[in-house]
């Protein structure tokens, strides 16, 4: 497995503020005071980041890396000689493809034209803007630092330097967000052309600024149904417009879905390197810490003598089986249940197509029929009606295989 390890997750923490629906390993850094401090704790963190790497490489060589995903937090935050020290890391100790997708998460009005030259020059050709909508009271509502003309003006300078390959975040189901505000925002979005949209419901996470305001009674969320309609919206506007839904959440045109994210929706092997990223590698998952001084002591301990990479898990075979549904479930092209037969046996997808026979009758699922060689073919989800219920089929199948 570790032979076919072509990707790699690289975690960025650093953000002027935390938004409040945010439960990510963040370190807050502020709007710029303090420039000589903050640049030193950048420096230091690529230190420890760049050591993880070299230290991973030694037990889990690779194939040449043909992903590299830079999020956060906010990577745009980072120097970009930092960046470069990170990169330069991974191509020494991994190699990078000369075709690589190389993506980096930025956000409006923390970066400018000279940035993303030098973006260009370090080979990143993937550009993920977070947008998460064009409202400007949406915005400060959810404690985001930009405004609409940021998003323009970021706009503006990828069209001056030939930057076409870009995606935008979006978030639907916020607090006092309508139907007609969630549908403006799409139209806008539309309007500049991305290659790619990753479409979000909001998620209300344990330990956030909005689950303290949920508690509290003062988050004043769309009603579940308002919520639904905003996806079969989403469904509507984009692929009408020639977007692929080639993921629950995501939209490319052809040939722009993101290579990196398809790495984990298949449950295929890849590195996570900074803190709080994951990895899962060797059928082991790796977790790291979530703060900086934990992380930085982690990364430490890897050094010591006949010392393993420590917060391990090991992957049993109905674990393997269960993600690869859950995940595989999430991609418009679904599960190829002859390669589930080939591993996991006939009685494996019998189970699965009784199980989900109720989800058959209302269109949620479709199931390939047998062909001549008595072999399964695709499972997948119905779209929007199966993405939208996905989490209710996915509960099902879990307690079938659970039980």
């Amino acid at each position: 497995m570790t032979s076919q390890t072509t990707a790699a997750y690289i975690h960025i923490p650093f953000c002027r503020r935390r938004c409040y629906y945010c439960d990510f390993p963040v370190s807050v850094v502020g709007d710029g005071g303090g420039t000589l401090d903050r640049a030193r704790l950048m420096r230091q963190y690529v230190q420890v980041l760049c050591e993880e790497i070299r230290l991973t490489a030694a037990w889990f060589p690779s194939a040449s890396l043909n992903t590299v995903f830079f999020g956060g937090g906010t990577p745009s935050l980072l120097p970009v000689a930092e960046l470069d020290k990170i990169l330069t890391t991974l191509d020494q100790q991994f190699s990078i493809a000369k075709d690589a997708e190389i993506s980096i998460e930025i956000d409006p009005g923390t970066f400018d034209l000279e940035q993303l030259e030098s973006y260009q020059r370090l080979g990143i050709n993937r550009y993920s803007l977070g947008v998460q909508s064009f409202d400007n009271d949406l915005l400060l509502q959810m404690g985001r630092t930009h405004r609409e003309t940021d998003i323009y003006r970021a706009i503006e300078q990828f069209q001056q330097i030939g930057i076409d390959n870009f995606s935008l975040d979006l978030i639907s189901g916020l607090p006092h967000q309508t139907l007609f505000q969630w549908e403006t925002t799409l139209e806008k979005a539309i309007a500049l052309s991305p290659t790619h949209l990753s479409c979000y419901d909001l998620i209300v996470e344990s330990g956030t600024a909005f689950q303290r305001q949920a508690d509290s009674g003062k988050l004043p969320l769309p009603p579940d149904e308002t919520s639904a309609e905003m996806y079969r919206l989403t469904q509507q506007h984009l692929t009408r417009v020639g977007y692929i839904h080639y993921e629950i959440s995501n939209y490319a045109f052809l040939g722009y879905q993101c290579h990196h994210n398809c790495t984990y929706w298949q449950n295929l092997s890849y590195y996570g390197f900074g803190m709080g990223a994951a990895s899962f590698l060797a059928g082991k998952r790796f977790t790291r810490p979530r703060t900086r001084r934990e992380y930085s002591q982690w990364v430490e301990t890897l050094n010591q003598e006949n010392n393993d990479l420590t917060s391990t898990s090991e992957v049993d075979q109905q674990e393997q089986l269960l993600d690869t549904l859950m995940l595989g479930l999430r991609l418009q092209k679904g599960i190829d249940l002859s390669a589930i037969e080939r591993q996991y046996g006939s009685e494996c997808v019998k189970k699965i197509t009784s199980v989900l026979s109720p989800y058959l009758d209302r269109n949620w699922v479709n199931l390939g029929k047998l062909d001549d060689h008595n072999s399964w073919e695709n499972l997948t989800l119905s779209d929007p009606e199966g993405f939208l219920f996905s989490n209710q089929i996915l509960a099902t199948l879990f307690r079938a295989f659970l039980d």
